[in-house]
């Protein structure tokens, strides 16, 4: 006889919900303490936040996310992918130490804890999306860890009760032979101490053959703790991701919330970029005329190149193409005078009449000196990101704007890049490995890399650039900008990346 459920409503009848047990429940705030400035992430937080440090911190973490999966893409090692994140770290997620006695631990670590769990919503819809996640996540995880001081990284370690086994003595000295044969560096038993644990935690330790197997178990030195805790880390947020994509369509979004998590989700392909609205962007001060746009073109990226050469052959650009380019040159500071002069004598087979009539008020619209009084007082549209380009209208037949690395073929795209100069065949191929995995903005950045090669090492020797002016170029305009100063070399500071970036800049359209 099956027992009845006293608990489930039966559908025939009306249901009597008790509206102080569920739905009018008051939210329980529990305070979080951070002991650590390491985390595993397991308590999800539960009080307020304002929908701008929402939107900020999750912004901010998936800068350094993305500069993470970027470094590894372009085959850094580990020492230089350390000494690449280290300011971006400090400018995005800086964590003081325990030792420093700073009153901004807790703000920081608290920013730390929610813009994990803000990506872990926008990124946990696909499998693709968790899987990037984690990766990244894993890489940051790991950095943080190596840079801990030896004492907090144990107390660390012991606050997690982890069920590993230590091995034994007998046990020890019964597979001696074999323990000391597998952890290199070893010459006696007693030098070292062993963990025990299933050989599914430590994956990479299995691949590179630093452990004894036996029996489904792996031996792992205490040397290996690294490897460890970041496995498990691993395990522990690949479980917690397919719990919350499990839990994804059952919750009751507020609908302020769900418009920045499918943005943020978009931008995993390239990260949100920020520019601000400068008279010039050249530090020199360098006159920006309509007739020097040919000579600084060598200076482009290759989006905004195409767009020249097409110009230049068609005298014609359709209108995206030219909404395009005009906040390209807008950015680059050619002034709205200058770049109206730059059109009339692009559009070489057409009347004044037909340009004034047809073409002048949407460059002066984009410039922001026509139209509503919100654009005029935003000073018309901001330069399209990569992200922008790379994801919003594609281009059509006979239109020549959006990303040649999105949008050519790959045969189209390597003929473009060989009239552009780009010969070697390495790095052909390597463009188009990164095309057929989607790495847009990897493969654009792998060929500026290659095109400023002398000059890269050279600031990079002098230490005149930090890491942070030499991040993952995720807009034309730093491109732009960087590849000119880089060519432009007097021996000066720094500023070859987002340097114009300040706090109240609006985020590129």
């Amino acid at each position: 006889m099956l027992r009845p459920d006293f608990g489930r409503i039966d559908p025939k009848r009306r249901a009597t919900i008790d509206p102080k047990r569920k739905q009018f429940a008051t939210a329980t705030v529990k305070p979080v303490d951070y002991p650590h400035r390491l985390n595993f992430y397991e308590t999800p937080p539960t009080a307020e936040v304002t929908l701008e440090q929402f939107e900020q911190w999750a912004i901010d973490r998936l800068r350094v996310l993305a500069e993470l999966e970027a470094c590894s893409y372009r085959n850094k090692t580990p020492a230089e992918t350390a000494s690449h994140m280290r300011d971006l770290l400090g400018k995005y997620l800086h964590l003081d130490s325990n030792t420093s006695g700073s009153s901004l631990l807790h703000a920081q670590r608290q920013k730390d804890h929610y813009s994990h769990f803000i990506l872990r919503l926008a990124f946990s819809g696909t499998e693709d999306l968790r899987r990037r996640f984690a990766r990244s996540e894993t890489a940051l995880f790991r950095l943080r860890f190596q840079d801990e001081d030896a004492r907090q990284r144990q107390d660390f370690v012991r606050g997690l009760n982890l069920d590993w086994d230590v091995v034994g003595e007998d046990e020890k000295r019964e597979f001696a032979a074999e323990l000391v044969n597998s952890t290199p560096g070893i010459r006696r038993i007693e030098d070292e101490s062993w963990f025990k644990l299933d050989w599914e935690r430590v994956p990479e330790l299995v691949e590179s053959r630093r452990v004894f197997l036996r029996q489904g178990k792996a031996y792992v030195p205490i040397r290996e703790q690294t490897s460890m805790v970041v496995a498990e880390f691993t395990a522990r947020l690949e479980r917690g991701l397919e719990l919350t994509s499990r839990a994804l369509p059952r919750l009751d979004e507020d609908d302020r919330l769900t418009p920045i998590l499918n943005h943020l989700s978009k931008n995993f392909s390239t990260p949100p970029s920020f520019i601000a609205d400068t008279d010039s962007p050249l530090e020199d001060g360098a006159a920006m005329t309509a007739a020097s746009i040919d000579k600084l073109s060598s200076h482009f990226p290759l989006c905004m190149r195409n767009l020249q050469t097409t110009l230049r052959r068609n005298a014609h650009l359709k209108h995206y193409a030219r909404l395009q380019y005009t906040l390209f040159l807008k950015g680059i500071g050619l002034s709205l005078e200058e770049c109206l002069i730059f059109w009339r004598t692009s559009f070489s087979k057409i009347t004044d009449e037909t340009f004034n009539k047809e073409y002048r008020y949407n460059v002066r619209h984009a410039y922001g000196d026509v139209g509503g009084d919100m654009n005029r007082r935003g000073r018309g549209y901001s330069p399209f990101s990569c992200q922008k380009i790379l994801t919003e209208r594609p281009p059509g037949a006979g239109e020549a704007h959006g990303c040649p690395y999105r949008h050519f073929s790959v045969d189209n795209l390597v003929s473009l890049l060989q009239v552009s100069g780009v010969t070697d065949r390495d790095l052909l191929r390597s463009v188009r490995d990164d095309v057929a995995a989607k790495r847009y903005h990897i493969a654009c950045n792998r060929v500026f890399d290659a095109s400023h090669a002398s000059q890269i090492k050279k600031v990079k020797d002098e230490g005149t650039w930090s890491a942070a002016d030499l991040d993952t170029i995720v807009h034309p305009n730093t491109y732009f900008k960087r590849s000119y100063l880089l060519s432009h070399l007097t021996g000066g500071g720094g500023g070859g990346g987002d340097d114009n970036v300040g706090a109240e800049d609006r985020m590129v359209e």
